[in-house]
């Protein structure tokens, strides 16, 4: 997956007045920033050199994981968005993502930080998305603005358990369309979000991705449901994080639900299939539940299982 080459030409901008060396070390108060932010309340960027190594660091993986999720989950909608309301948008990620994948006609970008939001308005400046609203707000507070698509991506995370389902039911509010949730693909990420997805479609939300049902999650236990995107690593990226592979694979969670009926798919694949001599074998969620199949060459549903991957959907 690669990246548009106007978000990496403002990226690259953007990081051209700092010094490897200040880049490096930028990076690294902000992953110590980060851990301590939800005690201290501080904000996340304090300087220009800080919001570069954001944008090197962690823009790639967010917009990854958006634009994954997003491409999986049309399969199974007829909706077409033409206005989207990208909530805790950063620096801008997720509404680059979104806008890969729909003529977006109306934007609005809605960030608390106001150096997160300052840089996010740099990186479109000149480029096609310099019409964006940028706008201060919160999830946690009241959410006016409705869209077609609404996303908040690695934000609810950051929200605390009590004020969570009514930051949920305002994103719903929000949405005309399409609501998407993205958090971090770990045992609390995916935790959260399937309390989420009880409290949506309890409101009426109808199910798009990834789950193929409206029924009870049935992964249980030490299990959880979590996909991956694997997305470029430029040569200053590399520096700042120190590592020499020119890739990075970031785990997430997703969930995307209409407001309009939807045709979820038969069957999603949870884990890479197992690709042997005349058989694959895979581990599935479909409406019977979790299960691990096996598809021979005999099998219609062969020649797919052969090319699919995790996240893709399965014809049963």
């Amino acid at each position: 997956m690669e990246l548009p080459v106007s978000l990496i030409q403002s990226i690259e901008a953007l990081a051209s007045g700092s010094k490897v060396s200040d880049l490096q070390k930028a990076a690294q108060r902000l992953s110590e920033r980060y851990r301590d932010s939800k005690r201290s309340g501080q904000p996340l960027l304090s300087d220009r050199t800080e919001a570069a190594a954001y944008a090197i660091t962690r823009m790639p993986a967010t917009y990854g994981a958006v634009y994954s999720a997003l491409n999986w989950a049309m399969e199974h909608t007829d909706c077409q968005p033409r206005t989207l309301l990208d909530v805790g948008a950063g620096t801008g990620a997720a509404t680059w993502a979104a806008h890969e994948q729909f003529p977006l006609e109306q934007i609005i970008c809605m960030e608390k930080e106001s150096s997160m939001k300052a840089q996010g308005q740099a990186l479109m400046a000149g480029t096609e998305l310099e019409k964006a609203q940028w706008i201060s707000g919160d999830v946690t507070s009241s959410l006016e603005q409705k869209a077609d698509l609404v996303i908040a991506s690695y934000v609810l995370n950051e929200v605390s358990p009590a004020q969570r389902p009514s930051a949920v039911q305002r994103l719903w509010d929000a949405t005309e369309q399409l609501l998407l949730l993205v958090e971090p693909g770990t045992p609390a990420g995916f935790e959260q979000l399937r309390s989420i997805r009880q409290q949506l479609l309890s409101l009426g939300a109808n199910m798009v991705a990834p789950c193929p049902h409206r029924e009870i999650c049935p992964i249980t236990g030490d299990d959880w449901c979590h996909f991956s995107c694997r997305v470029p690593r430029s040569r200053l990226h590399r520096q700042l994080k120190g590592g020499e592979v020119p890739y990075e694979d970031e785990k997430f969670a997703y969930l995307l639900v209409s407001r309009q009926p939807a045709s979820p798919c038969q069957a999603r694949v949870l884990r890479h299939p197992l690709i042997e001599t005349g058989r694959v074998t895979m581990e599935l969620c479909s409406v019977d539940g979790k299960t691990k199949t096996m598809f021979r060459k005999k099998d219609a549903a062969y020649k797919q299982a052969r090319k699919a991957d995790c996240g893709d959907s399965i014809k049963l």
